[in-house]
């Protein structure tokens, strides 16, 4: 499923890993109100896409928050 979607967080934003089940895990953005749960692609190797990308999304989120905050070199 495709589809675009901005947003901004709330005052009481988080973002935190469940287990849907426990073959499925998701990470969940909870935007202060809206929520936004991505989970477990259901293709051969997704564990392995899933990670990749959480990954990226760990640096790309350092990288914007250190330009937030003013430490980026």
């Amino acid at each position: 499923m495709g589809f675009n979607v901005t947003c901004s967080p709330g005052k009481n934003a988080t973002a935190g890993m469940v287990l849907v089940t426990p073959e499925l895990p998701a990470l969940i953005l909870y935007l202060d109100p809206v929520n936004l749960a991505i989970q477990l692609p259901p293709f051969p190797n997704g564990a392995l896409a899933f990670s990749r990308f959480c990954r990226e999304l760990s640096r790309e989120a350092t990288r914007l928050a250190d330009v937030l905050d003013g430490s980026a070199e």
